[in-house]
């Protein structure tokens, strides 16, 4: 390997030594991830052992191993290798077959990976494995925490659409807070390229005729709801194929309703889903993800039936209106909850209790009615909002295309008084839980409570970062990220007896044990002038009430290029099904201050078993390239 060394970086030497520069730019050369502090650091300690700026072929070596040679892939490589220098291909099957638990590995498997991870020629040839391949093949997304075949969609998308759960933004436009953010087409743009497939879009009245989306009575910057639909055209398929939903906030007048519809139908076009598939009504059963692909769903209010909106295709029906009934008319719920009037930010006195005592009492009485154009209407087939009453209600009068929207409050209160009425309610209809109004600064809830209940639709803000988003991204990234995710059998029969708080007969308990053995290269604390943290690991799992549980490792002292834990974690879970794990780095500032470095997190059922590195995110979900932590990942 060091002639293979050598004739890789000799190139670079030509002209004598190099600096922290070259020193870097041959590390990118050589397809090394590398974090800039711990390269510096590394460069100036091997500097500082000769006077001067730059170093020899030897030091460049030395800079090399330190950062790539890992004491932690040695010690598995001479395991297996009986020379320490190369392992033969039976070496590496039974490498996987012991280690990484992959029974089924043969020479074929071991023969693609010396194939695709061995940097040298005469090695690969003899169909071995260096040190070298060894360790691009532990570093790659093979070897990653999350299963690989969960990174394709491999599950069923043929079921109806209320049997998975689907990746939902709220207010979708705000890319700041509730009240004086801007609203911006990126939150469009990024929610889509993130796989969600259920968008907000709150309508209101513009100028010259034209719609305009905002948070209304607030100050948030306006935008034409035109410019949406052009973005939602060009973006709504790039991450996914599977429908997408716009959840519409409806507050125009109908005749910019029909503007609305116009937009709709003459930007989407084809993309647009206007009347049932394959032209049938059977209105029993909603169509399945696989049915809808690459078409755009309406979620609005509707006047009358499908059957209706069928026959009116043909005829003209520009101008004219339908007023809805006070019993299809949303008031207090589908998310006009969430848009406030602007003075409560003025008085924040009064902001506890006069959301449900403002209202004068003469305007009680007033049965309000509200007109929606026949034009927009008719755009509404599978995903019609419906004011949801009681779950009883539900159950005798809902059809199968109606949808209900519930706030969190309202529906936190379901979830501990009802669950088994909210689960059967949630195999039959498509749920959406939306944040409350009072969270100006866009915070989220914490939308695993609402998945254990079956809701499809737990909209978040996205533009807000935290260990909400966190677990969201983390649910999505199952299923090929498409934005789809099965629920699991007991969420989907209409006759399940689960509940959360009682999982019963219906647990498959797992016993998950997680070695923690390693870091490497964890962006350094901000405290720090070097490269150093004091980073300790917290692993959590989210899950049913009784599988919640947090365990954190010790704190290893000034190193966050290779701090070494080596702790066995332990977990017993009941409902691996509807369990998330989140693995968390912080920098421990003090004994009450932590400081995030990174975070990622994943569907228990997608944990891979066998050593495993784990990437890391950070606040804001991007991946840091060169960070991550090592473990080894057991269950039964």
């Amino acid at each position: 390997s060091h002639t293979w060394f050598w004739n890789v970086i000799q190139n670079d030497f030509k002209t004598g030594n190099i600096d922290l520069e070259g020193c870097m730019r041959l590390l990118e050369k050589m397809q090394i991830p590398f974090d800039e502090y711990h390269v510096k650091h590394i460069f100036r300690r091997t500097v500082d052992k000769h006077s001067g700026d730059a170093i020899s072929m030897d030091d460049f070596r030395a800079i090399y191993r330190a950062l790539v040679h890992r004491p932690e892939y040695e010690e598995l490589f001479k395991a297996y290798s009986s020379d320490g220098i190369i392992l033969s291909d039976t070496q590496l099957i039974k490498f996987l077959v012991k280690e990484q638990f992959q029974a089924e590995a043969d020479e074929t498997t071991a023969l693609e990976i010396i194939m695709q991870y061995e940097p040298i020629d005469e090695v690969r040839k003899k169909r071995q494995m260096s040190f070298e391949g060894f360790i691009r093949y532990m570093r790659s997304d093979e070897c990653s925490i999350f299963k690989s075949q969960h990174r394709t969609i491999y599950q069923d998308m043929n079921q109806p659409l209320c049997d998975y759960f689907i990746s939902s933004s709220h207010n979708t436009y705000l890319i700041a807070d509730q009240l004086m953010g801007p609203s911006h087409l990126w939150g469009y743009t990024s929610a889509l390229l993130k796989g969600c497939r259920c968008l907000e879009i709150d309508c209101w009245d513009g100028t010259n005729n034209e719609p305009i989306v905002y948070h209304g009575h607030t100050l948030t910057s306006k935008i034409p709801f035109r410019s949406v639909i052009h973005v939602i055209d060009k973006y709504a398929f790039m991450s996914s194929a599977y429908p997408l939903v716009l959840s519409l906030e409806n507050h125009c007048s109908p005749k910019q309703q029909e503007v609305m519809a116009h937009c709709l139908k003459s930007i989407l076009g084809d993309k647009l889903l206007s009347s049932p598939i394959g032209g049938e009504v059977d209105m029993t059963r909603l169509p399945s993800p696989e049915a809808l692909k690459f078409k755009v769903l309406v979620k609005n209010k509707k006047a009358g039936t499908i059957e209706e909106s069928m026959l009116r295709m043909d005829d003209d029906n520009h101008g004219e209106t339908e007023e809805l009934s006070d019993s299809d008319f949303l008031s207090e719920d589908e998310d006009t909850d969430d848009t406030l009037p602007l003075q409560r930010s003025k008085s924040p006195i009064k902001r506890r209790g006069d959301r449900r005592s403002s209202p004068p009492p003469q305007k009680k009485s007033k049965v309000k009615k509200e007109k929606i154009a026949l034009a927009l209407s008719d755009l509404v087939v599978y995903t019609k909002s419906q004011k949801f009453v009681s779950f009883e209600h539900s159950l005798t009068n809902q059809k199968c295309y109606e949808n209900n929207s519930i706030g969190e409050s309202q529906a936190r209160k379901l979830v501990r008084y009802s669950a088994k009425e909210f689960i059967s309610h949630t195999t039959r209809f498509i749920t959406r839980i939306y944040p409350k109004g009072t969270r100006m600064s866009s915070s989220n809830y914490n939308p695993q409570e609402f998945w254990n209940v079956g809701c499809q639709m737990v909209a978040l803000n996205f533009q807000t970062p935290g260990t909400q988003m966190e677990l969201q991204d983390g649910k999505f990234l199952d299923n090929g990220g498409c934005g789809y995710v099965l629920k699991p059998d007991f969420l989907r029969d209409r006759n399940t007896t689960f509940t959360p708080q009682n999982v019963g007969g219906y647990s498959k308990p797992m016993s998950l044990s997680i070695r923690l053995i390693s870091g490497h290269q964890l962006p350094p604390s901000s405290l720090s002038k070097t490269n150093k943290a004091d980073p300790k690991v917290q692993i959590e799992i989210f899950g049913v009430p009784e599988d919640q549980a947090r365990k954190k490792s010790s704190v290893v002292k000034s190193n966050a290029l290779s701090p070494k834990w080596n702790e066995t974690f332990s977990f017993n879970i009941q409902v691996p099904e509807l369990a998330m794990i989140r693995f968390c780095v912080e920098d421990e500032v003090s004994l009450v201050n932590n400081e995030f470095l990174g975070q990622f997190t994943l569907p228990v059922m997608s944990l891979n078993t066998g050593y495993r590195n784990i990437p890391l995110l950070s606040k804001e979900g991007i991946k840091l390239e060169s960070a991550s932590l090592f473990a080894h990942v057991w269950y039964y």
